[in-house]
């Protein structure tokens, strides 16, 4: 069993992050028109048959989203769902562009941070 397995998941730690930025996830997810005009500019979506999963709109809202909407109360599968959208689905290039203002980018780091504090990581091969 590796650390990351056997780490509880802390609701509290993960609300706190939350908080942090609770106004910009609260803006991001009341303006985003899922309009899927980001779409275009994310080389992944380009570049994967335009899997909606890609879609960078797709990704902020099923990663930070989910979790701001469940209040950080995720177990640790949500957590590893949310762990391959951030980092296996989303390279944070900065390139996405949402005409509302979203900083897409910012949301998705967050995600990651609140995964980074659980345990929850992406394991690169070595190899």
């Amino acid at each position: 069993m590796t650390e990351q397995k056997s780490m509880e998941i802390n609701p509290k730690t993960i609300q706190n992050l939350l908080d942090e930025k609770k106004a910009q996830i609260q803006t991001a997810l009341r303006v985003c028109a899922h309009c899927t005009l980001c779409a275009e500019s994310c080389f992944l979506f380009m570049t994967r048959d335009q899997d909606p999963k890609f879609m960078p709109s797709y990704k902020f809202i099923n990663s930070i989203g989910t979790l701001y909407n469940k209040k950080g109360r995720v177990d640790r599968e949500s957590l590893n769902e949310i762990r391959d959208i951030v980092w296996k689905d989303c390279v944070l290039c900065t390139r996405c562009y949402c005409p509302m203002g979203i900083d897409i980018p910012a949301m998705i780091a967050h995600a990651r941070n609140i995964c980074r504090s659980q345990g929850v990581v992406h394991e690169f091969d070595a190899s």
